[in-house]
């Protein structure tokens, strides 16, 4: 597969993205990145545990007219009650929490049954690949410097463990230097009914 652009990939970013409707949760909202992407209907609220980008995120989110006060939480315990939202969205956040399966259970939790959930994570290269090799390297110093992010995660295997069922799942590689593409996955997925 050829690599695509990072032009491409934010396309493709905003086009899942736009496609939630109703009460969605942002987990690892960071600084509203994502703000632009979401449909002018949607009832949106944020997490993100980092008082920072939690600031800069409050601003940005009254500017887009959200109502709802970042909340100051992990992924792994999120507090809002059972089946309170219709979708979860995610933009390179599963690879930066500290227990992925606890993280997707709450995501699980708080979701409506048949909710929607839309993860964008840059994942494992194949095993026994150099970029795998560079990955697993290079995972203790991004763990450090980028907010936990860990680039030799794949949570796609957890996604499915935890009851959600793929619709629009792909796999891409998108160029980077200087170590080469980036496997990307971008998950579209529904909650159990």
């Amino acid at each position: 597969m050829e690599p695509i652009s990072n032009d491409d990939l934010d396309d493709l970013e905003r086009e899942l993205i736009g496609r939630v409707r109703g009460r969605v949760l942002e987990i690892g909202a960071g600084d509203g990145e994502n703000f632009g992407a979401f449909h002018p209907e949607v009832s949106w609220a944020g997490l993100e545990p980092d008082a920072g980008r939690r600031a800069e995120l409050a601003i940005r989110a009254r500017e887009w007219r959200h109502v709802s006060a970042p909340l100051d939480a992990t992924a792994e315990r999120i507090p809002l009650p059972d089946a309170s939202v219709d979708a979860v969205v995610g933009t390179y956040v599963l690879c930066s929490v500290t227990d992925v399966a606890a993280a997707v259970a709450e995501v699980r939790r708080v979701l409506v049954p048949g909710g929607r959930v839309v993860f964008v994570d840059h994942v494992a290269a194949p095993r026994r690949t150099v970029k795998r090799l560079v990955q697993n390297v290079a995972t203790p110093i991004t763990t450090w410097l980028d907010h936990g992010c860990h680039w030799n995660r794949d949570p796609e295997p957890v996604l499915g463990s935890a009851g959600f069922t793929g619709v629009d799942v792909r796999r891409l590689r998108v160029r980077s230097m200087p170590f080469g593409p980036v496997p990307v996955l971008l998950y579209e997925g529904v909650a159990p009914d």
